[in-house]
C-alpha cells in the first residue's frame, strides 16, 4: 500500500478514536449539548446498526461487510491513478471504516456524538470516521468523473489492444 495513503489512513483513525475518547469521557449518553442553537449539538450516542441505525443489532453481518470493503478499497488503489487528492481519498475510507471497526469490534456499536438539524431535519448523529467515508467516497466519484480510475498502466494496456484490434 502506498505510504500516503498509510498515512492519512493513520491520521484519520487516530483523529477519529481520540474524538470518540474525548466525547465518551466529557458527555453524557443521549444528553445533548447545544453548540450552535437549532443547528449544531453534541449528543453521545451508540450506534448498534450502520448508516441510519439499519442492521441494527447484526454487528457480525456490519463487521463481516466492513472488512469486505477494506479488502475491495486495497484492490481498487491499484486501479486509480497515483494522485494526492486519490491518496487522501482512500486514507479517509480505509481510516474511517477503521475507526468504526474498532469500535464495532471492541465494544458491540459505534461512538457518535455529531448531531445537526438541517433545515428542521434532525439528521442522524455521527463521528469522524463517517464524515471520512463520506468524503473519501465524493473524492473518488470526482476522480471517476475525471477519468482517474485507470491508472496509466492500465489505460496503456487498453491503448495497445485497441491499436492491435483495429491494425488486425
Amino acid at each position: 500500500m502506498n505510504r500516503k495513503i498509510l498515512l492519512f489512513g493513520i491520521i484519520t483513525l487516530a483523529i477519529d478514536q481520540l474524538t470518540k475518547v474525548c466525547a465518551t469521557l466529557f458527555l453524557e449518553l443521549n444528553k445533548s449539548i447545544q453548540v450552535i442553537p437549532n443547528f449544531f449539538y453534541l449528543t453521545l450516542c451508540r450506534n448498534e446498526g450502520a448508516a441510519w441505525g439499519i442492521f441494527s443489532n447484526h454487528s457480525s453481518i456490519i463487521v463481516i461487510g466492513t472488512i469486505i470493503a477494506i479488502i475491495l478499497i486495497y484492490h481498487f488503489i491499484y486501479c486509480f491513478k497515483k494522485n494526492t487528492r486519490n491518496n487522501i481519498a482512500f486514507g479517509l475510507l480505509c481510516g474511517g471504516l477503521a475507526g468504526n471497526l474498532i469500535d464495532r469490534i471492541s465494544s458491540g456499536y459505534v461512538t457518535d456524538f455529531l448531531d445537526f438539524y438541517l433545515f428542521k431535519y434532525d439528521y442522524p448523529v455521527f463521528n469522524v470516521a463517517d464524515i471520512a467515508i463520506v468524503f473519501g467516497i465524493i473524492l473518488l466519484i470526482y476522480a471517476v468523473f475525471k477519468g482517474e480510475d485507470v491508472n496509466e498502466n492500465q489505460s496503456s494496456r487498453k491503448s495497445r489492444k485497441t491499436r492491435q484490434v483495429s491494425s488486425k
